[in-house]
């Protein structure tokens, strides 16, 4: 017994004394980027040590080390013996200008740039019901996002996009490293996870040399990884109003040196209108591998399921007296779109010293739909291929440090479109739509490449430069197979090349104010489509959209990081706009008619009210206020010049208020302004203003050691306004039809549910 009793009081004393040699890495665990100087401690002794350059760092432990960094929230981690560890640290929501932005270019905070950068964290991304992507994004100044059904969005950045017809173009967008832009400069962002995404970065206005410089700008999508040497299973269900069901299911193992985290998820909504019927499915993986001190692997994978219903816009009188119609046609043919989609991307980081390292990704993805509209079906395969890679390095210039990148991106995307004739009108109604004799039967190879460069460095303690170029070609060859009707549209059409330089600078003027500044070029490449004239041929005087865009801001901080925000003005001008001229029901080509001048005013404010240990109550308050007009725009015999950019609002305001108790209970309110928009270049028709607002509360608890749980209810559109939650630009009536400007947004509607998380 009493030999026991000593080798147990032994034990303890070991355990109370041993010390561990612990060797680690500190990362984004956003961008999986290392973090430099980051603080590691150890609890019982205070001994302490900085990460280097790599984000690597070596520590004699005790037991316990706690791990923090500026802009992230601290870690506390238990060693019981000699390991290498990887530490990933998550973004604090309080202090996101001190946030590393630029993963994939040159890391920098982003009080630090020289652009308008936006970042929405996880916990903007949970605010609402996380199946909608248009109310968080709307909340960023600058950014407005139509839905006028779960599948029918438009993204615009200052007013760039507003005049695409249908989906979202001109602004780049990519999911990690993998490009989601398609090779005619669309992207569908919005049939992505959300819960896959822990964080999104947006660069306003053509300032990205890195990302491709489109004229809007860039949208960052930050794929969600586990942390490391943990083990989370988590489960989420919610109800809502119009039969909307959302089911996610994530499976996540984190080990030293590699990570798994799968997600999957089921959204279903029965819908509002007639025809408007919505299903989801999505598989998402995310892997990365810490292969020694200088490699680093990462794998994202995606898979999207979507079948939905087509409603279509209404006219005047529709909105107005039955909103939940399906415009006749659409629904008499029940049109639809079946969409299969996937993505798969490798990226390799490797450091060949603590100042040069390679970043190269490889990248492939597919896409099929089958989509049957009242005036014919169409049948869509594509399959991209692709490479990016860079070089990222620092160097000692005229006695200055200059941090670079220099790489290159080459896109290749296959597609095959065919159309058929929709034989519904032949057959009863209710017999939906018929395949009939083929129309067309298109092969498409559009392919681009870039090549870019960008410099940061600081010319003293408050001064920082950025210099950056980009060059792009863009080529596309079509191959008609289908000459029924003895029109050819084969031939090829290569954009000379483009060439888009930017300056920025960045001035801290004291410890509350930063000033920035830049001057960009950017462009936007039409899409095949859009270089086709209505018989056919190529218009062969067809060019990119092209921009320069001016800009000034500031990003200030006061009374101890509770009072925070940013302030920019901007002037972009736009030549060659590309305008969508329609010849008949649903056929259009473009033609480039002029230029657009974008004013604008953008501004965030966010102010702690509260914030210690029992509860933070948070406010805040954006705006985006808006002078876009056609400088010069002649269309036949019609002259705009001076009207109002058609697509976009006069101005956005958000006022919100954000409550966490240590307790549990946790809410949030959002009040959201949208000023009128005209619906056509006449400016005759307008989109009348409305107010939105939305809420949401829950509770959050645990239950035992492992396991947490959240329980919320949630509302949209409380006041229960009617407004169009988006346009048809320039619709035309037939016949004796009105043209069919509205989407009808939804009413009051609700959700509720409890989310459940196991981790050890």
């Amino acid at each position: 017994m009493k030999k026991t009793i000593v080798l147990f009081f032994f034990f303890l004393s070991y355990v109370a004394n041993a010390q561990f040699n612990i060797s680690g890495l500190v990362i984004d665990n956003t961008t999986l980027t290392p973090i430099k100087n980051a603080t590691i401690v150890d609890v019982k002794t205070g001994n302490k040590t900085l990460s280097n350059n790599n984000g690597s760092f070596k520590l004699i432990s005790n037991g316990t080390i706690e791990i923090s960094f500026l802009g992230y929230q601290t870690k506390k981690i238990t060693v019981t013996n000699d390991q290498s560890i990887t530490i990933s640290l998550n973004p604090d929501i309080n202090l996101l200008q001190e946030v590393l932005i630029n993963s994939q270019s040159i890391l920098l905070q982003k009080k630090y740039a020289t652009d308008a950068v936006a970042i929405v964290s996880k916990q903007e991304i949970e605010r609402g019901n996380t199946i909608e992507l248009h109310p968080i994004l709307n909340k960023v100044p600058g950014v407005f996002m139509q839905s006028g059904t779960l599948n029918t969005n438009r993204i615009t950045i200052r007013g760039i996009g507003a005049r695409n017809l249908f989906g979202t173009a001109n602004i780049r967008t990519y999911f990690g490293e993998i490009p989601l832009t398609d090779g005619n400069g669309e992207s569908s962002i919005e049939d992505l996870e959300l819960a896959s995404i822990s964080r999104i970065d947006i660069h306003k206005g053509p300032s990205s040399s890195s990302y491709g410089v489109g004229l809007g700008g860039t949208i960052l999508l930050r794929p969600e990884f586990i942390d490391s040497q943990a083990t989370e299973a988590f489960f989420s269900s919610s109800l809502g109003s119009y039969g909307l069901s959302r089911n996610i299911a994530k499976i996540a193992i984190g080990g030293k040196k590699s990570n798994l985290n799968i997600v999957y998820s089921n959204n279903h909504f029965s819908g509002y209108r007639d025809n408007n019927r919505y299903n989801r499915n999505t598989v998402t993986a995310t892997s990365s591998i810490y292969s020694g001190e200088k490699n680093n692997f990462s794998i994202i994978a995606s898979y999207v399921d979507l079948k939905a219903g087509i409603p279509s816009s209404l006219d005047q009188e529709g909105f107005d007296n039955n909103p939940r119609q399906a415009a006749f046609t659409w629904g008499q043919s029940q049109a639809f779109e079946d969409v299969t989609y996937g993505i798969l991307g490798l990226s390799w980081k490797h450091d060949y010293s603590p100042l040069f390292s390679q970043h190269t990704s490889i990248f492939t993805s597919f896409r099929n739909n089958y989509e049957p509209r009242p005036f014919n079906i169409l049948e869509e395969k594509s399959n991209t291929i692709g490479i990016r890679s860079r070089i990222v390095g620092a160097t000692t210039l005229f006695k200055k440090r200059w941090n670079w990148t220099a790489g290159g991106e080459l896109f290749l995307d296959f597609y095959n479109g065919k159309t058929f004739d929709n034989l519904y009108e032949d057959f009863p109604a209710g017999t939906g739509s018929i395949l009939g004799n083929q129309l067309s039967d298109l092969d498409e190879k559009r392919n681009y490449y870039n090549l870019f460069a960008e410099t940061n460095f600081k010319a003293n303690d408050k001064l920082l430069f950025n210099f950056g170029i980009h060059l792009n070609q863009t080529f596309f060859d079509i191959n008609d197979n289908f000459l029924g009707d003895g029109d050819d549209s084969s031939g090829k059409f290569d954009f000379d090349p483009i060439l888009s330089p930017k300056v920025g600078a960045n001035y801290q003027l004291n410890n509350n104010f930063i000033l920035f500044g830049n001057i960009a070029h950017g462009f936007s490449t039409p899409t095949t489509s859009e270089t086709l004239l209505p018989d056919g041929e190529f218009n062969p005087d067809i060019q990119p959209e092209i921009g320069w865009n001016y800009e000034i801001g500031t990003r200030y901080i006061f009374f101890k990081s509770k009072l925070y925000g940013s302030l920019s003005v901007y002037s972009l001008r736009v030549k060659d706009l590309l305008v969508a001229r329609r010849t008949e029901e649903d056929n259009f080509f473009a033609i480039n008619a002029g230029k657009t001048i974008h004013n604008g005013i953008e501004g965030t404010l966010n102010y702690s009210l509260l914030r210690s240990n029992q509860r933070q109550l948070n406010l805040f308050a954006n705006t985006s206020i808006n002078d876009y007009t056609f400088n010069d725009f002649v269309d036949f015999d019609e002259d705009f010049s001076g009207n109002d950019l058609t697509g976009v609002p006069s101005h956005v305001i958000n006022l919100g208020i954000d409550l966490i108790t240590k307790k549990g209970i946790y809410g949030n309110l959002n009040f959201q302004i949208v000023g009128k928009i005209p619906a056509n270049d006449q400016n005759s028709v307008f989109n009348d203003h409305y107010e939105l607002l939305h809420g949401k509360i829950g509770y959050k608890n645990n239950i035992g050691k492992y396991v947490s749980y959240d329980i919320f209810l949630g509302a949209n559109n409380i006041l229960d306004i009617k407004y169009a939650s988006q346009l048809q630009i320039n619709a035309r009536g037939f016949g004796s039809n009105a043209p069919r400007y509205f989407y009808p947004g939804l009413p009051f509607n609700t959700y509720g549910g409890i989310n459940i998380k196991y981790r050890l």
